[in-house]
């Protein structure tokens, strides 16, 4: 037995077509997909990882739509298809593919795709996949939990620091000690779908953020991604404040040294932090 999520108006940038003026022209899509599903012993439950986890469905899409650039609208949406197939308990999909000004059809006009594949039909699909380092950090409520349910969130892993127990710096007088840490992961989203993602996970860890430095559930930020450098009013790559913070070059220094500043161990306070030991995931 099947059930149905829908999910509608995932926009993305792509450039459809194959002559030279397509190349040079990205157009605005809109994708709606409806995807049959085995709930299986998630009928009874509750635990995300049983079903499809909406958000990450929207994300990757958008990558597979941004990377298929020169393709037709039939063969994104083939692509589209076939990485949905490829999420445990995805049966079947309808995929929909709106090219939102299509000047070939008429002024203010739109033009369209639509296609059903099963599981049966689905090919592999590869996206490429990118390094990001990222730091954690908690000081309010269940701070293990709240740093484990981020690094489960975020993976696959490929380095994990210790924890380390640090002293507030900034913000208002009171607060608790932080538990920091930095984790290194592989990812097929951009830098922007990533920080989205961070973002989404501090929401469910019901972050807040009333007092600029004030405390926090959880605190996720993207230091590193691949060797990038990003300057943005969203998002700084790598992460501005980086160099000057001994409670994330620590635990940086533990999954990836070379992306430490020489000396850095020498020239900041050793006072205020304090390794506790591995995570427990």
């Amino acid at each position: 037995m099947t059930d149905q999520i829908f999910i509608s108006g995932i926009r993305a940038v792509g450039v459809v077509g194959e002559s030279p003026e397509d190349l040079n022209d990205p157009q605005p899509l809109e994708i709606d997909i409806v995807i049959d599903v085995n709930w299986g012993q998630a009928r009874s439950g509750d635990y995300l990882g049983d079903t499809v986890h909406y958000a990450g469905v929207a994300e990757q899409v958008i990558a597979v739509v941004e990377q298929s650039k020169g393709s037709r609208l039939a063969r994104i949406a083939d692509r589209v298809a076939d990485l949905v197939l490829s999420f445990s308990r995805t049966e079947a999909i309808e995929v929909t593919i709106t090219k939102l000004s299509d000047a070939s059809v008429g002024e203010g006009s739109t033009s369209a795709v639509k296609i059903h594949r099963t599981r049966a039909d689905a090919h592999a699909v590869t996206l490429p996949m990118h390094i990001a380092v990222i730091g954690l950090g908690s000081n309010l409520g269940d701070r293990e939990s709240f740093l484990r349910a981020a690094v489960n969130g975020l993976g696959p892993t490929i380095a994990t620091s210790q924890v380390y127990e640090t002293d507030p710096i900034g913000g208002p007088g009171g607060q608790g000690a932080y538990l920091n840490m930095v984790i290194e992961i592989e990812t097929s989203l951009d830098p922007f779908a990533l920080l989205r993602r961070c973002q989404r996970i501090e929401a469910q860890a019901l972050r807040e953020r009333a007092v600029k430095w004030g405390p926090r559930t959880l605190d996720i930020d993207l230091l590193f991604y691949d060797d990038s450098i990003i300057q943005t009013r969203e998002l700084t790559i790598p992460h501005q404040e980086l160099h000057g913070r001994r409670f994330v070059l620590a635990p940086l220094s533990e999954v990836a040294p070379d992306r430490c500043p020489e000396g850095w161990d020498d020239a900041l306070e050793s006072s205020g932090v304090y390794p506790l030991g591995p995570l427990s995931l």
